[in-house]
Protein backbone atom coordinates (compact mmCIF):
# COMPACT_ATOMS: atom_id res chain seq x y z
CA UNK A 1 0.00 0.00 0.00
CA UNK A 2 1.78 3.38 -1.20
CA UNK A 3 -0.12 5.75 1.17
CA UNK A 4 -2.63 6.36 3.77
CA UNK A 5 -6.23 5.21 1.86
CA UNK A 6 -6.56 2.19 -0.21
CA UNK A 7 -7.42 2.86 -3.50
CA UNK A 8 -7.08 0.84 -6.19
CA UNK A 9 -3.74 1.28 -8.56
CA UNK A 10 -5.42 2.46 -12.03
CA UNK A 11 -6.97 5.00 -10.00
CA UNK A 12 -3.76 5.99 -8.21
CA UNK A 13 -1.64 6.55 -11.34
CA UNK A 14 -4.22 8.49 -13.16
CA UNK A 15 -4.26 10.91 -10.08
CA UNK A 16 -0.64 10.94 -10.67
CA UNK A 17 -0.60 11.87 -13.67
CA UNK A 18 -3.01 14.88 -13.21
CA UNK A 19 -1.27 16.21 -10.02
CA UNK A 20 2.11 15.77 -12.02
CA UNK A 21 0.74 17.95 -15.07
CA UNK A 22 -0.67 20.30 -12.48
CA UNK A 23 2.66 20.72 -10.27
CA UNK A 24 5.01 20.68 -14.05
CA UNK A 25 5.33 24.71 -14.20
CA UNK A 26 6.27 24.82 -10.51
CA UNK A 27 9.25 22.59 -10.46
CA UNK A 28 12.56 23.96 -9.73
CA UNK A 29 13.95 25.82 -12.49
CA UNK A 30 17.45 24.52 -11.76
CA UNK A 31 16.35 20.66 -11.62
CA UNK A 32 17.84 19.83 -14.98
CA UNK A 33 21.07 21.93 -13.67
CA UNK A 34 23.94 20.57 -11.41
CA UNK A 35 26.00 21.53 -8.88
CA UNK A 36 26.43 25.52 -7.81
CA UNK A 37 24.60 26.02 -11.21
CA UNK A 38 21.82 24.59 -10.25
CA UNK A 39 21.61 26.73 -6.92
CA UNK A 40 22.19 29.95 -8.65
CA UNK A 41 19.64 29.06 -11.26
CA UNK A 42 17.17 28.60 -8.39
CA UNK A 43 16.87 31.23 -5.60
CA UNK A 44 14.00 29.53 -3.50
CA UNK A 45 16.38 26.17 -3.09
CA UNK A 46 19.06 28.98 -1.30
CA UNK A 47 19.04 29.08 2.53
CA UNK A 48 15.70 30.22 3.43
CA UNK A 49 15.10 32.26 6.80
CA UNK A 50 11.55 29.86 8.12
CA UNK A 51 8.85 31.73 8.82
CA UNK A 52 6.09 31.74 11.98
CA UNK A 53 3.98 28.10 10.95
CA UNK A 54 0.28 29.02 9.27
CA UNK A 55 -0.72 26.85 11.52
CA UNK A 56 -1.60 26.72 15.57
CA UNK A 57 0.00 23.42 16.89
CA UNK A 58 -0.57 22.71 20.17
CA UNK A 59 2.38 22.66 22.89
CA UNK A 60 5.49 24.38 23.72
CA UNK A 61 5.44 27.39 20.53
CA UNK A 62 4.93 26.73 17.11
CA UNK A 63 7.20 24.66 14.29
CA UNK A 64 9.13 26.39 11.89
CA UNK A 65 7.60 26.37 8.45
CA UNK A 66 8.02 27.49 4.78
CA UNK A 67 7.48 30.91 3.56
CA UNK A 68 4.60 31.67 1.80
CA UNK A 69 7.18 32.64 -1.11
CA UNK A 70 7.27 28.92 -1.07
CA UNK A 71 3.87 27.86 -1.24
CA UNK A 72 3.90 27.04 -4.76
CA UNK A 73 6.23 23.96 -4.16
CA UNK A 74 5.32 23.79 -0.71
CA UNK A 75 1.88 23.98 -0.42
CA UNK A 76 -0.76 26.25 0.71
CA UNK A 77 -2.64 26.25 4.16
CA UNK A 78 -5.97 26.74 2.58
CA UNK A 79 -5.18 23.60 0.85
CA UNK A 80 -7.50 20.88 0.53
CA UNK A 81 -5.37 17.50 0.49
CA UNK A 82 -6.98 15.22 2.46
CA UNK A 83 -3.51 14.39 4.50
CA UNK A 84 -3.34 17.91 5.75
CA UNK A 85 -7.46 17.95 6.89
CA UNK A 86 -5.70 15.20 8.73
CA UNK A 87 -3.18 17.25 10.65
CA UNK A 88 -5.38 20.21 10.47
CA UNK A 89 -7.91 18.33 12.34
CA UNK A 90 -5.53 16.65 15.18
CA UNK A 91 -3.81 20.66 15.57
CA UNK A 92 -6.51 22.55 15.31
CA UNK A 93 -9.67 20.46 15.71
CA UNK A 94 -10.66 21.59 12.21
CA UNK A 95 -13.84 19.66 11.22
CA UNK A 96 -13.13 17.41 7.95
CA UNK A 97 -14.59 17.95 4.77
CA UNK A 98 -17.76 16.17 4.37
CA UNK A 99 -17.17 12.61 2.95
CA UNK A 100 -13.63 12.49 5.24
CA UNK A 101 -13.72 10.62 8.58
CA UNK A 102 -11.93 11.80 11.52
CA UNK A 103 -8.01 10.63 12.24
CA UNK A 104 -7.19 8.76 15.13
CA UNK A 105 -4.44 11.49 16.45
CA UNK A 106 -2.17 8.82 17.62
CA UNK A 107 0.50 11.40 18.87
CA UNK A 108 0.38 15.46 18.04
CA UNK A 109 3.37 17.62 18.81
CA UNK A 110 3.94 20.79 17.98
CA UNK A 111 6.08 19.85 14.86
CA UNK A 112 4.62 16.89 13.85
CA UNK A 113 1.56 14.14 14.00
CA UNK A 114 1.55 10.83 13.68
CA UNK A 115 -1.16 8.80 12.06
CA UNK A 116 -2.42 5.38 10.77
CA UNK A 117 -1.49 3.87 7.55
CA UNK A 118 -3.97 1.95 5.16
CA UNK A 119 -4.28 -1.46 6.49
CA UNK A 120 -4.46 0.35 10.13
CA UNK A 121 -2.10 -2.17 12.03
CA UNK A 122 0.72 -2.18 14.26
CA UNK A 123 3.44 -1.44 12.00
CA UNK A 124 2.29 1.02 9.58
CA UNK A 125 2.08 4.39 10.39
CA UNK A 126 2.64 7.62 9.36
CA UNK A 127 4.52 10.52 10.57
CA UNK A 128 3.53 13.95 8.86
CA UNK A 129 4.66 17.75 9.64
CA UNK A 130 2.10 19.91 11.36
CA UNK A 131 2.99 22.92 8.72
CA UNK A 132 1.79 22.63 5.34
CA UNK A 133 4.72 20.77 3.51
CA UNK A 134 3.53 19.09 -0.13
CA UNK A 135 6.40 16.23 -0.25
CA UNK A 136 9.76 15.86 -0.98
CA UNK A 137 9.89 18.90 -3.38
CA UNK A 138 9.75 21.32 -1.05
CA UNK A 139 13.36 22.87 -0.30
CA UNK A 140 12.49 24.31 3.01
CA UNK A 141 12.87 20.87 4.18
CA UNK A 142 16.61 20.87 2.99
CA UNK A 143 17.14 24.05 5.20
CA UNK A 144 18.44 24.45 9.08
CA UNK A 145 15.16 25.95 10.32
CA UNK A 146 13.03 22.45 9.46
CA UNK A 147 12.07 19.69 11.56
CA UNK A 148 14.01 16.53 11.89
CA UNK A 149 11.16 14.37 10.22
CA UNK A 150 13.09 11.03 9.94
CA UNK A 151 14.95 11.42 13.70
CA UNK A 152 11.02 11.81 14.78
CA UNK A 153 10.26 8.93 12.62
CA UNK A 154 12.81 6.66 14.34
CA UNK A 155 12.02 8.27 17.90
CA UNK A 156 8.00 6.96 17.62
CA UNK A 157 8.81 3.97 15.49
CA UNK A 158 11.49 2.31 17.83
CA UNK A 159 11.10 -0.47 20.43
CA UNK A 160 9.83 1.30 23.43
CA UNK A 161 8.92 4.77 21.17
CA UNK A 162 5.66 6.47 21.38
CA UNK A 163 4.36 4.51 18.44
CA UNK A 164 6.47 1.10 17.74
CA UNK A 165 6.08 -0.57 14.60
CA UNK A 166 5.88 -4.08 15.91
CA UNK A 167 7.55 -5.74 13.44
CA UNK A 168 11.07 -7.30 13.64
CA UNK A 169 12.73 -4.99 11.49
CA UNK A 170 11.70 -1.47 10.71
CA UNK A 171 11.92 0.75 8.13
CA UNK A 172 11.06 4.42 7.27
CA UNK A 173 10.58 5.71 3.73
CA UNK A 174 8.72 8.69 1.46
CA UNK A 175 7.90 8.16 -1.68
CA UNK A 176 8.73 10.43 -5.19
CA UNK A 177 5.84 12.95 -6.34
CA UNK A 178 5.45 10.83 -9.09
CA UNK A 179 4.61 7.49 -6.71
CA UNK A 180 2.82 9.02 -3.42
CA UNK A 181 -1.03 9.91 -3.10
CA UNK A 182 -1.66 12.54 -1.23
CA UNK A 183 0.38 16.15 -1.26
CA UNK A 184 1.04 16.21 2.34
CA UNK A 185 4.54 14.80 3.22
CA UNK A 186 4.26 12.01 5.42
CA UNK A 187 7.20 9.37 6.24
CA UNK A 188 5.86 5.62 6.36
CA UNK A 189 6.87 3.76 9.24
CA UNK A 190 6.66 0.36 8.44
CA UNK A 191 8.13 -3.18 8.50
CA UNK A 192 11.01 -4.64 6.24
CA UNK A 193 11.56 -7.97 5.30
CA UNK A 194 14.47 -9.95 6.94
CA UNK A 195 15.97 -10.71 3.49
CA UNK A 196 16.37 -6.90 2.80
CA UNK A 197 18.27 -6.66 6.55
CA UNK A 198 19.83 -9.05 5.91
CA UNK A 199 20.99 -8.31 2.21
CA UNK A 200 22.01 -4.81 3.41
CA UNK A 201 24.77 -6.75 5.91
CA UNK A 202 25.91 -8.28 3.27
CA UNK A 203 26.21 -5.47 1.32
CA UNK A 204 28.72 -3.31 4.22
CA UNK A 205 30.76 -6.41 4.44
CA UNK A 206 31.20 -5.96 0.73
CA UNK A 207 32.60 -2.30 1.10
CA UNK A 208 29.11 -1.68 -1.35
CA UNK A 209 27.74 0.84 0.90
CA UNK A 210 29.08 4.69 1.17
CA UNK A 211 30.64 5.41 4.36
CA UNK A 212 30.63 9.25 4.43
CA UNK A 213 27.44 11.18 2.09
CA UNK A 214 30.35 12.56 -0.15
CA UNK A 215 30.42 9.66 -1.51
CA UNK A 216 26.94 8.71 -2.04
CA UNK A 217 26.07 9.43 -5.22
CA UNK A 218 28.85 7.31 -6.62
CA UNK A 219 28.56 4.34 -9.49
CA UNK A 220 30.24 1.73 -6.89
CA UNK A 221 27.54 2.35 -4.14
CA UNK A 222 24.50 1.38 -6.64
CA UNK A 223 23.23 -1.87 -5.51
CA UNK A 224 20.79 -4.37 -6.27
CA UNK A 225 18.15 -5.50 -3.49
CA UNK A 226 15.06 -7.37 -4.06
CA UNK A 227 11.61 -6.69 -3.32
CA UNK A 228 8.67 -8.94 -2.52
CA UNK A 229 8.48 -12.50 -4.74
CA UNK A 230 8.04 -11.86 -8.20
CA UNK A 231 8.65 -7.73 -8.04
CA UNK A 232 12.54 -8.29 -9.26
CA UNK A 233 15.07 -6.47 -8.07
CA UNK A 234 15.86 -2.55 -7.66
CA UNK A 235 18.97 -0.24 -7.82
CA UNK A 236 19.53 1.92 -4.45
CA UNK A 237 22.51 4.26 -3.93
CA UNK A 238 23.14 3.01 -0.31
CA UNK A 239 24.67 5.15 2.63
CA UNK A 240 25.60 4.43 6.48
CA UNK A 241 25.18 6.86 8.46
CA UNK A 242 25.78 6.64 12.43
CA UNK A 243 22.94 8.10 13.84
CA UNK A 244 20.10 10.35 11.84
CA UNK A 245 21.37 13.83 13.50
CA UNK A 246 21.53 15.09 10.01
CA UNK A 247 19.25 16.45 7.68
CA UNK A 248 18.99 13.58 5.73
CA UNK A 249 16.54 16.08 2.42
CA UNK A 250 19.99 18.51 2.70
CA UNK A 251 22.52 15.17 2.34
CA UNK A 252 20.16 14.04 -0.94
CA UNK A 253 20.50 17.03 -2.78
CA UNK A 254 23.75 18.22 -2.02
CA UNK A 255 25.60 15.00 -2.86
CA UNK A 256 23.32 13.18 -4.90
CA UNK A 257 20.47 15.31 -6.58
CA UNK A 258 22.39 18.85 -7.68
CA UNK A 259 25.61 17.30 -8.83
CA UNK A 260 24.07 14.45 -11.11
CA UNK A 261 21.69 17.09 -12.62
CA UNK A 262 18.21 15.32 -10.89
CA UNK A 263 15.16 16.35 -9.63
CA UNK A 264 14.44 16.16 -5.85
CA UNK A 265 10.81 15.49 -6.81
CA UNK A 266 11.71 12.52 -8.44
CA UNK A 267 13.76 10.71 -5.47
CA UNK A 268 12.55 8.48 -3.00
CA UNK A 269 14.21 8.31 0.52
CA UNK A 270 13.94 4.95 3.08
CA UNK A 271 15.80 4.38 6.33
CA UNK A 272 16.64 1.04 7.38
CA UNK A 273 18.06 0.76 10.77
CA UNK A 274 20.57 -2.07 11.26
CA UNK A 275 19.61 -5.05 13.50
CA UNK A 276 21.39 -7.46 14.94
CA UNK A 277 20.36 -10.97 17.58
CA UNK A 278 21.39 -8.60 20.43
CA UNK A 279 18.74 -5.76 18.75
CA UNK A 280 19.39 -1.71 17.38
CA UNK A 281 23.32 -1.86 16.08
CA UNK A 282 23.39 2.01 16.56
CA UNK A 283 23.71 2.61 12.55
CA UNK A 284 21.40 3.25 9.90
CA UNK A 285 21.14 2.23 6.21
CA UNK A 286 20.04 5.20 4.13
CA UNK A 287 18.71 3.96 0.67
CA UNK A 288 17.65 6.27 -2.48
CA UNK A 289 16.73 5.68 -5.92
CA UNK A 290 14.97 7.23 -8.85
CA UNK A 291 14.07 6.16 -12.51
CA UNK A 292 17.06 7.98 -13.57
CA UNK A 293 19.15 4.87 -12.46
CA UNK A 294 18.44 1.32 -14.54
CA UNK A 295 16.41 -0.78 -12.34
CA UNK A 296 15.86 2.04 -10.12
CA UNK A 297 12.60 2.87 -8.47
CA UNK A 298 11.28 6.64 -7.24
CA UNK A 299 9.24 4.34 -4.85
CA UNK A 300 9.57 3.15 -1.47
CA UNK A 301 7.13 0.31 -1.82
CA UNK A 302 9.40 -2.27 -2.63
CA UNK A 303 10.95 -2.79 0.30
CA UNK A 304 8.40 -1.71 3.04
CA UNK A 305 6.02 -4.02 4.75
CA UNK A 306 2.45 -2.12 5.33
CA UNK A 307 0.10 -5.18 5.39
Amino acid sequence: MTDHKNSPEVSRRQFVAFTGAMGAATLLAGAGTSGSAAAAADPLRAELSPDSCPTAPPGAGPASCPPAALQPLCGSPTDNDPLWNDVRYCTQGTTPPPGQSKPDCLKVTPHYVVLHGKPENHHNYLLLPSCRITGIECPFIETAGAENYWNDAWQNARSGGSVPVQYADIGLGINSKDARFFNQLHIHMAGIRASTQRRLQELEMMNRIAPQPAQWGSPAYQVSISGPQGSGDRTYRALKLPSLGQNLFRLLQQYVVAPQGLDMARQTLIVVPKMTTAGFAGTFYVLNSDNSLHDGTSTCDHLLVYA
